[in-house]
């Protein structure tokens, strides 16, 4: 039976009728989005809502799509850093205007900063990194001229490292005179930017419909250019199996979150095009050290880089969906490590636990009970067997298992990692730094005490030349990677499909990374 993608009444979206191709000024997109609560990109952290953040606004720095390592100029046209290595002066670009029509003035980049600290919602943690608080806020932010505004900051990291996080979503630089004017009890307009947007991109929102549509349409004064495409559509899809039926038939340009089968059904159809895009999202296995005197022992640890059935795990068991990945940056990112010095060999891992006195060696793997960290748990426990170590897998709702690792009452999890801002210090911040300080990193829920291995985290972002950066972080992944509580395996991908008639369609790494304003049909 052929499945209509219900386009949205003439009123909200023209004159959408459905049909076997999509209309030619509208890019259709299947994907569930049931994960979107706010559109404010001070709270917004579901994959939904960060996936849009790009396309409605813009930073005064971004990654360059085609080299996301490499940040641009976007609100900004040029940056200049004190001398004393704790502020950027930035000189905005001239003429920049907002989908209002307001121009973009320091007091927006101002005003935008600080509301994200003022609200303390979910991402606030990203710009709170710069010693920024409630109170110190206004002190940090300065207009200097119609068109220079000062960003400074207390804490000890580098004006690269600021960078970096100001070119995140969070970021984004919001028209203080459209969210003040929609404000409700000092909300700096955080309720009507959950439902609308007030940027400078290529789109805004045209409406949202929770659980059901998102519309965006063009804004041709962006300051990057008018977007080629006058719509795009997001359609709530929930069932992976329905999006791929809707791209076959015409009714989407792109289905998103595909899963092996609906990859597997679309290979050697000539009208589409599957991709499978490398994200940001590591999944790794940890031991919380202090469980028992066994799970201590770096014999252990080690042997247990060769129990990971890597490939089997990536390629065989979940078709594509994975790729073997050792090492905490993902690949795409600034410093990665991409040799996977592992394999699977159990009587390697074996002679390694003989070595060290180690037999009957058992543990509990704490997991959640939702594919794929049921199935690669699974896979783990007989690719551990044939090394000697019984694996006991304690399944649990996501939630339960998150509890129980938080409170030290685990001996081993299979868990995800996923990147929350695009620079190094996401990852390293959470898989080699614990300073005893009650931040409960991934170092602190494995109970591992890695004083050295802070102070080179902390080094790393207070260092502004990127080569010796890119050393720091290498040095910390081999580290890791040869004695720590974890054994990183897998990179996941991001499994989409287009149509093959699309064309500039950019998607990378970062959930953020996903640009419609140069699609065209």
């Amino acid at each position: 039976m052929k499945i209509i993608v219900p386009m949205i009444a003439a009123a909200l979206a023209g004159s959408f009728a459905a049909q076997a191709a999509t209309p030619p000024d509208t890019l259709v997109i299947a994907q569930s989005i049931d994960d979107a609560s706010s559109f404010d990109p001070a709270e917004g952290f579901e994959l939904t809502s960060v996936q849009a953040f790009t396309n409605l606004y813009q930073r005064l720095v971004q990654s360059n799509p085609q080299n996301p390592t490499e940040l641009q100029p976007t609100l900004a046209s040029s940056w200049q850093p004190g001398k004393d290595n704790r502020s950027l002066t930035f000189t905005l670009r001239d003429g920049a205007k907002f989908a209002s029509g307001n121009p973009v003035r320091p007091e927006d980049v101002i005003f935008s900063l600080s509301r994200v600290v003022k609200l303390n919602l979910d991402p606030s943690f990203i710009l709170t990194q710069l010693g920024w608080t409630k109170e110190n806020v206004d002190t940090q932010l300065k207009k200097i001229d119609d068109t220079h505004v000062q960003v400074s900051w207390t804490a000890d990291v580098s004006p690269t490292y600021v960078l970096s996080l100001l070119a995140a979503p969070v970021s984004s630089i919001v028209d203080e005179k459209i969210a003040t004017a929609n404000a409700k009890n000092g909300d700096f307009g955080n309720k009507w930017l959950a439902l609308h947007s007030a940027g400078s991109g290529p789109y805004q929102i045209r409406k949202f419909i929770p659980h059901e549509v998102v519309l965006f349409s063009a804004n041709a004064t962006s300051p990057g250019g008018a977007p080629k495409l006058k719509n795009v559509l997001i359609k709530n899809v929930p069932e992976p199996a329905a999006r791929r039926l809707l791209l076959e038939q015409g009714d989407a340009d792109i289905a998103r979150n595909l899963g092996a089968d609906q990859m597997t059904a679309l290979k050697g159809k000539a009208d589409v095009k599957p991709l499978a895009i490398p994200m940001a999202s590591l999944y790794y296995m940890q031991f919380n050290i202090d469980a028992n005197p066994v799970l201590k022992n770096p014999a252990l640890w080690e042997a247990s880089r060769y129990l990971f059935d890597y490939h089997g795990i990536a390629d065989d068991l979940l078709k594509g969906q994975f790729q073997v990945h050792q090492s905490f940056l993902p690949e795409g990112f600034l410093g990665a490590l991409n040799d996977n010095p592992y394999t699977f060999d159990p009587e390697k891992a074996k002679a390694i636990l003989d070595k060290a006195g180690l037999k009957n060696v058992s543990f509990k793997l704490s997991v959640s009970n939702q594919p794929p960290y049921l199935d690669i748990a699974q896979a783990l426990q007989a690719s551990f067997a044939k090394g000697g170590i019984k694996v006991e897998l304690i399944p649990g709702i996501s939630t339960e298992v998150a509890t129980s690792v938080k409170a030290h009452k685990y001996e081993a999890t299979l868990n995800a990692w996923g990147a929350d801002y695009f620079d190094p210090n996401t990852n390293a911040s959470a898989f080699a730094y614990n300073p005893e300080d009650g931040s409960k990193t991934l170092a602190w829920r494995s109970n591992w005490h890695i004083p050295e291995l802070n102070k080179q985290t902390l080094a790393a972002t207070a260092e502004s030349d990127k080569a010796k950066r890119v050393e720091l972080y290498k040095n910390m992944q081999r580290e890791v990677q040869k004695n720590s509580p974890y054994v990183v395996g897998l990179q996941a991908r991001n499994l989409i499909a287009l149509r093959a008639n699309l064309k500039g369609y950019i998607q990378g790494i970062n959930p953020d990374m996903v640009y419609y304003s140069q699609v065209t049909k």
